[in-house]
């Protein structure tokens, strides 16, 4: 057959054929009118029909509007628009119509949690503005499509907890810019963990799932718990990874046909061998000389220990009865131990040099970096009494408490050891020097913090209790933030240990109200502390001569309190801009608030006990909406 016998077949349509074709395939799947021009109310009874056992959402009517007086349960307004559907708890089931829900323009937030819900995911990517969805405790299950999140550039809360989703973990997920929280844990997620591209690190967990493989390097610093549950999953901080993944890694390289990767792959070998060979050796002539470390000078430039330092005699419990030369002693036994030589001739760069105390961060080990804590001010403590001490301070273990690793005792200055965490401070996120223009710091994320930082705090008052200050030293620049901003405390319960004198002059605990006028501390000491913080992180503003040495008696800091007080009972709005915020997060930020007022009030019997403080903290919410 010739070309001409097949024109009527690619003839184009009529105008009136195509409409009729139309017309037909909307018949034939049941779409009797278009979606596009519903009303909101009209869009949630296209939603409610599409569900089952709607008993729970029985006032959604079209007698009332949605946002009206009588505002339908479950629906989240502002300003007249619908933000958020918050439809929890429900028993409901049925399938989510995202064609009804993509005509809320306004809608922000999504959560389906705890119900009965079974099939695929939803396809959200119809909601390209949505900031935050809750599916956890369902039924859904099946693969989610690797680009189900592409484009949702505002999702800050994804919560697929507790369900039966399978297949590998998306990689949409792992570039969306401004991701805060991704919880996939009780799922069958299967394959490695994809490697996350966020400046700022989420908050994750994945346990409970079906992965395996090494958990990728920005992922290492996070909780274990985060991971549990994985059979196939390994390296920190889970168990090392065996042979069996470089033997993989092996077998595919001998099954390449490729001859040069294999003689590279043998040279690398050889090199590493020397390497080995010429360092073995080394480490021997450094042990040789390690009896005549205490006659050699203080070192300079990257080193940073005096190198006559005493061996330790007495020490209780856990800390050897005798250390031999160049020994340090170790408060954890999962972490490679190192002695006095390869601490000296490691490298180490200066973070902070202070009357109180002298910071390095030194690489001991590849890729493994630890903080150096140098304290001159703790010459009046006794041996015996250091380490007592220090083996109250090993046995800490808490998320939101940096634990220390190792120690090491001399007459004229002491040791500590503690991981190195590389996000910088509260203080300099708060103050511009470690902050980027691209850095989230908002509402949520400073909550986070404060939260972290109350629960650590409660841990020290709990683990401490012979402690009149657990903390004694607690400001922002004492509060570490790792990758996912999680807060870390550091330099606490060192009063025992520091000199009298020298405390009264350096720790936070002792510009408080009542040693300024009663000359004494209390159990209450620490919540003023921790109620400066508050103030701190929701004003932005850095309290007035907070570090200065010689202020003892604090004047200024209850001055700097009693301004924001002041401003407050005026209507000025205290809270730092770059928190952002809505009406409902205003609510709570106003909680808040008033708890910092709480915690650092002048008159130790009215100010709140660290118990009250906490319970109260965690009860503040990002908005007054449970979303």
């Amino acid at each position: 057959m010739g070309a001409h016998a097949f024109a009527p077949l690619v003839r184009p349509p009529s105008p009136s054929s195509h409409l009729f074709h139309i017309l037909s395939l909307l018949a034939i799947t049941g779409i009797g009118t278009p979606v596009s021009g519903l009303t909101e109310d009209e869009a949630l009874l296209k939603l409610k029909s599409s569900l089952t056992n709607m008993e729970a959402i029985s006032n959604w009517n079209p007698s009332n509007a949605p946002c009206s007086d009588k505002k339908w349960i479950g629906v989240i307004c502002e300003h007249g628009k619908i933000w958020g559907l918050k439809l929890e708890n429900m028993g409901l089931g049925g399938t989510i119509d995202i064609d009804a829900i993509s005509q809320l323009p306004e809608l922000r937030t999504l959560s389906f949690k705890n119900n009965e819900f079974e099939g695929p995911i939803p396809d959200f990517r119809r909601l390209p503005k949505l900031r935050s969805v809750y599916l956890s405790n369902n039924k859904f299950s099946g693969d989610i499509p690797d680009d189900a999140f592409a484009g949702m550039d505002a999702l800050r809360r994804i919560i697929l907890a507790n369900n039966a989703f399978t297949g590998k973990i998306p990689s949409s997920l792992t570039s969306l810019p401004i991701l805060v929280e991704l919880k996939l844990d009780g799922n069958q997620f299967q394959g490695t963990i994809p490697e996350f591209h966020q400046k700022i690190l989420p908050s994750i967990n994945m346990a409970n799932n079906q992965l395996e493989g090494p958990i990728p390097a920005r992922l290492m610093h996070l909780n274990p718990k985060l991971f549990s549950g994985n059979q196939g999953l390994c390296g920190a901080p889970l168990k090392p990874c065996t042979g069996n993944t470089g033997g993989t890694v092996l077998k595919n390289i001998a099954n390449s046909s490729s001859k040069a990767t294999i003689i590279v792959l043998v040279v690398l070998l050889a090199l590493v061998i020397l390497a080995a060979t010429i360092l073995i050796v080394y480490q021997r002539k450094r042990k040789a000389k390690l009896e005549k470390l205490d006659s050699l000078p203080s070192q300079h430039g990257n080193h940073f220990v005096d190198t006559h330092m005493t061996p330790n005699e007495e020490r209780p419990r856990t800390i050897k009865k005798r250390s031999e030369p160049g020994k340090l002693d170790f408060v954890r036994d999962d972490r490679k131990k190192f002695d006095l030589s390869e601490l000296l001739t490691a490298s180490a760069e200066v973070l902070e040099s202070g009357n109180f105390e002298s910071s390095y961060k030194v690489e001991v080990f590849a890729g493994e970096l630890l903080v150096v804590k140098r304290f001159r001010q703790m010459s009046r403590v006794r041996r015996d009494e250091f380490h007592e001490h220090i083996w109250k301070m090993g046995k800490l273990r808490h998320p939101n408490v940096l634990a220390l690793v190792a120690c090491y005792y001399r007459k004229e200055e002491k040791l500590l050891i503690f991981d190195f965490v590389d996000n910088g401070s509260l203080a300099s996120h708060l103050h511009g020097k470690h902050t980027t223009k691209d850095e989230v710091f908002d509402w949520p994320m400073r909550l986070k913090i404060i939260k972290g930082v109350a629960r650590g705090l409660a841990y020290l008052y709990s683990e401490l209790p012979s402690l009149i200050v657990p903390h004694g030293y607690l400001k922002s620049s004492n509060v570490l933030l790792d990758y996912s901003y999680e807060p870390l405390l550091m330099d606490y319960a060192l009063k025992p240990l520091i000199n009298a004198e020298h405390a009264k002059q350096l720790m936070v605990a002792y510009k408080s109200p009542e040693y300024a006028h009663l000359g004494r501390l209390t159990k209450k000491t620490d919540v003023w502390s921790l109620g400066i913080l508050i103030l701190e992180v929701l004003t932005g503003k850095f309290p007035t001569n907070f570090l200065a040495v010689g202020n003892v008696k604090g004047e200024n800091l209850v001055a700097w309190v009693n301004d924001i007080v002041n401003e407050e009972e005026k209507g000025v709005d205290v809270f730092d801009k770059g928190m952002g915020g809505t009406r409902f997060s205003k609510v709570q930020m106003n909680k808040l608030l008033k708890i910092g007022f709480g915690c650092c009030h002048e008159n130790v019997d009215v100010r709140w006990s660290i118990k009250e403080a906490v319970q109260k903290i965690q009860e503040i919410k990002e908005t007054d909406e449970l979303i």
